[in-house]
């Protein structure tokens, strides 16, 4: 996009979807304290689902048709929408494939909507870092190199606060009552309104605690998750993987939640059935068609095998 004057007032949407809810904070306070102003997609409906598979094409999962919704959902709201293209954090630290064309890829599904988009590459491999990627979209707002600077130590700084609170949190629920079920899902799917909350939802209201993959130490996490698969290349893939090597003494079952056909959950989903042993796994695949009501049974099936085996049914 063409550079902004520094005081012109600007609008910027943020859509609701796939790295939404693993950077939200670091996105929004950065915006904030640069004095943008902010309009966030509604939460996921199957309107948006709707809208969203109109848009994407056919091969594409059912977490970037819900996205493709978030981002139509916003069209003609703002003055741009905020589509950051985040390739990779480093070696063995990729995204998925289809976010290093995510921008490229919205702009030119609504390239007659008359809507303006605005973007930021971190691609480590490629030496663009997450500094660098945020001075450079502060550039393209407007601003000089020492206002985008403060602006991301100061949102990093808040975003990794939030974390840290969401993890201490994770921890205060092994203390409640009820079977602990670890899910390892994205926090895309499992934390979406209408794809992953009526999971949880529906565990809590069995007597079960929900205990989430993607909120764990991250470092931590990145190295045990070699104790399952010391050559797997993706980072959410990892930390998940990670993730039931930290909790898996804590733990009475696992429920992997997979968006269809995501190819990349299909290896690492894999990888788990066959490597993880002695714990009961449930594995659920969405694909926008069915309602919750098969999950629902298949949720109460699972949890009657796992107080079964504990001899509590």
């Amino acid at each position: 996009m063409e550079l902004l004057k520094k005081k012109e007032k600007i609008t910027v949407g943020i859509p609701q979807g796939l790295n939404y809810n693993r950077f939200s904070d670091l996105w929004i306070t950065y915006f904030e304290i640069l004095g943008i102003d902010l309009i966030i997609s509604d939460n996921s409906t199957k309107k948006t689902l709707d809208e969203g598979t109109f848009y994407a094409t056919d091969d594409t999962c059912l977490s970037m048709k819900i996205f493709m919704g978030h981002v139509k959902n916003l069209v003609g709201k703002c003055d741009y929408i905020f589509v950051p293209r985040i390739a990779n954090f480093g070696l063995y630290e990729d995204m998925c494939t289809r976010y290093y064309a995510l921008s490229d890829l919205v702009e030119n599904t609504f390239k007659d909507s008359g809507q303006k988009f605005i973007s930021l590459s971190i691609d480590v491999k490629d030496g663009i870092k997450e500094k660098e990627a945020f001075l450079d979209l502060g550039k393209q707002l407007g601003f000089p190199k020492v206002e985008a600077l403060r602006a991301y130590k100061l949102a990093k700084k808040e975003s990794d606060k939030k974390f840290e609170e969401l993890k201490k949190n994770q921890r205060e629920l092994f203390k409640k009552d009820g079977e602990k079920i670890l899910i390892i899902s994205h926090r895309y799917i499992i934390e979406d309104p209408y794809l992953g909350v009526p999971i949880t939802k529906g565990l809590e209201n069995l007597g079960v605690v929900p205990i989430i993959g993607s909120i764990v130490d991250r470092k931590l996490a990145l190295r045990k998750s070699e104790e399952i698969s010391p050559t797997c290349k993706w980072i959410e893939s990892r930390e998940l993987l990670g993730s039931i090597e930290i909790y898996k003494d804590k733990i009475d079952g696992i429920v992997i939640v997979t968006a269809f056909p995501c190819n990349l959950d299909s290896m690492v989903n894999e990888i788990i059935n066959r490597k993880v042993k002695d714990i009961p796994i449930l594995n659920l695949v969405l694909d926008g068609q069915s309602g919750f009501a098969g999950v629902e049974t298949r949720l109460e099936s699972f949890l009657d095998i796992i107080r079964f085996k504990e001899g509590r049914l």
